[in-house]
């Protein structure tokens, strides 16, 4: 595959840089997994890395792909756009068979140490039964994505161990807060490694953006979750989240009450609410009802179905469709500390 500059791209680049990097790194046990694979770092990226983007859901337009370009220039990367990179099939980037090809061969190519995803969207939940998990469990790397990568990250976890990365997709704000935390897990590989709920940049007198504290308490687990809608899209499927152990993070935008109530719902009776060890919630970015509608409000909604769980359970956390994001690396063991209001990474996330 050829390498491309910004200039040679032009209609063929890719969205922002998240670094992958070959090899195996460590390997530790899966904690109560019932395919009992064993957990894989990915290596840490360097300057100077390739990386490659991909649009494993909806089609990315040029305007955000050339934001992927310069965002993954700007953390010291090459990029390297997918072939299938400006493929159109209505509201996704190209066939199935398009986006699993582009998936597959950045993973296999050792050229590549890292992968970005450009956006979510639509589209990734499709690929699930048709991708290769052997190729990428023997060729580990760093990928990062948020919304609907929700289903890349966690199911590629399931079925392989790699740990993924939820957090700026190529075409995000990456100013100094993302890029300080892509640093220190990415590349740095920082163990205890905080997030504060507090002490982040995203400033809005919006009620979306307020701290919640639903239940107190302190709860590990190993990091699991992402986007609310993809989660419960994913339930009673074989791709559904396995809830063992897990320390659950959900954020979601643009849904009204009554639909969180009804996916929180869905994940209550599938069980996996009721088994996780505790909840982060990120920002649910304009999730309010509508002037004169008849509901609860948001936070209304979150404590109705979330504080009778009895786990421990706060909202805020700079996570999800915002524009200073933090990174939470899907497969690590990490901590909730609702007083200290925290979520603290107790383990590298790469090798």
């Amino acid at each position: 595959m050829l390498s491309y500059t910004l200039s040679t791209m032009k209609r063929r680049d890719f969205n922002s840089l998240w670094p992958i990097l070959l090899g195996t790194g460590s390997s530790l046990p899966l904690l109560n997994s019932p395919s009992a694979v064993s957990v894989i770092k990915p290596p840490r990226l360097k300057k100077g890395d390739l990386i490659g983007l991909i649009t494993p859901g909806s089609f990315a337009p040029d305007h955000a792909l050339e934001k992927a370009v310069r965002n993954a220039k700007s953390l010291g990367f090459r990029v390297r756009p997918a072939k299938n990179i400006r493929a159109k099939r209505g509201y996704n980037a190209g066939t199935d068979q398009q986006r699993l090809n582009d998936l597959h061969s950045m993973f296999a190519d050792p050229a590549i140490k890292g992968i970005w995803c450009v956006r979510g969207g639509y589209g990734c939940t499709r690929l699930l039964p048709l991708i290769d998990y052997d190729l990428i469990r023997n060729n580990p790397k760093v990928m990062i994505g948020y919304s609907d990568i929700t289903a890349l990250s966690n199911v590629i976890f399931q079925k392989t161990g790699l740990i993924g990365f939820h957090g700026p997709v190529g075409s995000s704000e990456v100013a100094e807060f993302s890029a300080a935390h892509f640093r220190a897990l990415l590349i740095e590989g920082r163990p205890n490694h905080l997030i504060r709920l507090k002490e982040h940049p995203n400033k809005s007198s919006d009620e979306d953006f307020s701290p919640l504290t639903i239940l107190h308490g302190v709860a590990k687990g190993v990091l699991a979750g992402g986007n609310l809608s993809i989660l419960a899209s994913l339930a009673g499927t074989g791709y559904e989240l396995d809830p063992t152990n897990k320390l659950l993070f959900l954020e979601d935008i643009s849904e009204k009450p009554y639909r969180i109530d009804r996916m929180l719902t869905q994940l209550r009776q599938s069980g996996l609410l009721t088994k996780v060890n505790g909840l982060a919630l990120g920002i649910f970015a304009d999730c309010k009802a509508d002037p004169g509608d008849e509901t609860l409000k948001l936070k209304e909604t979150l404590a109705d179905r979330l504080k009778s769980l009895s786990k421990p359970t706060q909202y805020g956390y700079p996570f999800g469709h915002i524009k200073h994001q933090c990174i939470l690396p899907v497969g690590v063991q990490a901590e909730l500390n609702t007083k200290q209001q925290t979520i603290r990474i107790l383990e590298t996330a790469v090798s």
